[in-house]
């Protein structure tokens, strides 16, 4: 079933108040002269519908918000989006069949909520599906196909109604105009797209790997690197070496080990044991170096105490001489008390102080049996350090004379035998030395065989995927013949109905789907843009007859048209042979399709079959805005040419 694709109403809010304009027929026109705003319109239409329209100072100046009420397919939405810069990315959505308002939609195709998501859904597609180039060798996955490119096949803008059909000279939409085409006439899928543009991505990494293949081995070329073959042979060769190295080396350390006679072993067992006797040895110094430390140190503590003993002695016998006149602590005089005697003159207490100094004190006793005590511990400890010291000298003395005589006795046995153990050892060095450079090799052919390897299996990969597109691509080549059929008849009946001259032959390319005009592609059939306004109209309205006419297609039954009059001029007869066209057409499928046509002054002879709706410079499209003037009039045509 045809898609649906209808618009209802679109509402301009200006600031001075709401402009609103409904189209509930099947063919409206859009009458008046230039500059008075049609354009304007058509490109806030397209604005509303979230593309990139060319949008009139007027609307930029004066218009706040662009509503449009669309009915695509199954869904009807209203669309609002402001005219401000700062807020044009976001798109208020209401879904008018369950009056719900949605989530603000973004124009932008990477942000969610997407509203080319919404729109590409509402028609059926998936908004994830890549229109990939068809060359044989392309690696170009493709661009997203968004709704803004399925919304070219609706809308015939007026800057490309006399010199282009699809936008089909930008050479570089090529790919995706031709993918957009097909999907809409059922001509290819998103499973045909997918697999066209996994085919690609599958082209690029085999290119890769190639790239690197050869890469690497113009390098091992280069570089006159080993081959496999010879490395892995040289590398067992190494391999080999090194066991043979190792082997020999373990025979000669069973060589080389000490096997003596009893007078020899004799000799390792004393010097084993006087070593062990010289590590006591030292260790027994150590430790009365360590204790004759400790009891210097409490012998000088000790000789401290005695001095200070000494020092309170002879400050008490000073003192005891001294006679005081005055208290030391109160300062008060002490000769006008009476003093009796036997007592001291300050505190009048026993007086304690007895001529002589012979008797010793208790305390100065002790100390002084304590420096004899140590003083004898330290000569015995002087005498142990000499005897430990002497039997170091002497075990080091024997240790030496022990290990010349084992050396003299074990050379013949072990020095023939070293110059062979070295050889050996580096016999080993050598080989792993070979093993390793053999090993760097090995790992780049080795990368040489992944490389290759992976290049095969994506080249199977890469072949599947064609055989499948192919055969899928098989499955529509009746449909693609009969749907291309169908439009070569209509094309050329609608060329005939209008007239056009010097026009015989008019067919549809098989591949690029562009008219073909005796024989040549429509741009070089006629400079004259009245031909190619000709043949847009002819083209666009036989793709809608078929799509409605079949009705098992995807493509919207739409069209929006812009100043078709622009190129014919006083080419009367083709002119009104147009609008009859589109009149035959909107008529044919009553009910069934949408075309809304904005032009000038409409010729005289057509019969209105159809909603007009008229402009002037009084009554402007933005109608709460003042018009300027015919004078102050600059198209946004003529502003694109420049």
């Amino acid at each position: 079933m045809t898609t649906t694709f209808r618009l209802n109403t679109v509402l301009l809010d200006t600031l001075e108040g709401p402009v609103r304009y409904a189209f509930p027929t099947d063919l409206t026109i859009l009458a008046g002269p230039t500059g008075v705003g049609k354009t304007t319109l058509l490109e806030a239409i397209k604005y509303g519908l979230g593309s990139d329209g060319m949008l009139a100072p007027v609307i930029t100046e004066s218009v706040t918000d662009i509503s449009i009420d669309v009915t695509i397919g199954d869904a009807r939405y209203l669309l609002v989006r402001s005219t401000d810069a700062n807020k044009r990315g976001n798109v208020r959505v209401t879904d008018l069949r369950t009056r719900e308002r949605l989530p603000d939609h973004r124009t932008d195709l990477d942000q969610a909520p997407s509203l080319n998501a919404l729109l590409m859904g509402a028609l059926g597609f998936s908004d994830r599906m890549r229109a990939a180039a068809r060359t044989s060798g392309s690696t170009n996955t493709g661009n997203r196909i968004s709704f803004a490119d399925i919304f070219s096949f609706l809308y015939i803008a007026q800057s490309e109604m006399n010199r282009d059909i699809a936008r089909s000279q930008d050479t570089y939409l090529e790919s995706k105009r031709k993918a957009v085409f097909e999907l809409l006439f059922r001509l290819t899928n998103e499973e045909i797209l997918s697999l066209r543009s996994e085919a690609n991505r599958l082209n690029g990494q085999v290119a890769t790997a190639q790239k690197e293949t050869e890469t690497i081995r113009s390098f091992l070329r280069t570089t006159n690197t080993t081959g496999k073959e010879e490395a892995l042979n040289a590398y067992g060769d190494a391999a080999n070496d090194q066991i043979a190295a190792e082997a020999q080396l373990r025979v000669l350390r069973a060589a080389i080990n000490p096997v003596t006679d009893r007078e020899t072993q004799v000799m390792r067992d004393l010097l084993t044991d006087t070593e062990r006797r010289l590590a006591d040895a030292r260790a027994t110094v150590t430790s009365l170096t360590r204790q004759r430390r400790e009891l210097a140190s409490d012998r000088r503590r000790v000789e401290a105490d005695l001095a200070r003993l000494e020092r309170m002695r002879d400050a008490g016998a000073r003192i005891a001489t001294i006679e005081f006149v005055t208290c030391p602590r109160c300062l008060q005089s002490l000769t006008d008390r009476p003093v009796p005697d036997g007592t001291c003159r300050v505190c009048l207490q026993h007086d304690p102080v007895t001529s002589g100094n012979d008797e010793d004190q208790y305390e100065q006793r002790q100390l002084t049996e304590q420096l004899r005590e140590m003083d004898a511990q330290l000569k015995a400890l002087d005498s142990q350090l000499a005897s430990a010291n002497e039997a170091i000298n002497d075990r080091e003395a024997l240790i030496k004379n022990l290990t010349i005589e084992i050396e003299n006795r074990t050379a013949e046995r072990v020095t023939p035998r070293l110059q062979a153990y070295t050889d050996a050892s580096n016999k080993l060095a050598d080989a792993r030395a070979r093993q390793r450079e053999l090993d760097t090799v090995l790992r780049q052919w080795d990368r040489v065989d992944d490389l290759a390897a992976a290049e095969k299996r994506l080249s199977a990969e890469r072949d599947r995927v064609r055989a499948d597109l192919a055969r899928r691509e098989a499955n529509l080549k009746d449909r693609r013949q009969a749907i291309l059929d169908e439009l070569n008849a209509e094309f050329a009946r609608a060329m005939h109905s209008i007239g056009v001259p010097s026009i015989e032959t008019a067919v549809i390319h098989p591949t690029n789907y562009l008219p073909i005009l005796n024989g040549k592609p429509f741009q070089r059939a006629s400079k004259g843009g009245g031909i190619i306004t000709a043949t847009q109209i002819a083209y666009w309205t036989s793709i809608l007859y078929v799509v409605v006419s079949r009705g098992d297609t995807d493509f919207p039954s739409f069209l929006l048209i812009d100043s078709p009059r622009m190129a014919l001029n006083a080419a009367t007869d083709i002119s009104a042979a147009l609008y009859q066209r589109l009149a035959t057409v909107a008529a044919a499928r009553p009910g069934k399709l949408q075309l809304i046509v904005a032009d000038n002054q409409l010729p005289e002879t057509v019969q209105r079959q159809f909603a007009e709706i008229d402009f002037d410079y009084d009554h402007p499209t933005v109608s709460t805005i003042r018009h300027p003037g015919p004078s102050a009039v600059t198209t946004m045509h003529e502003n694109e040419e420049e």
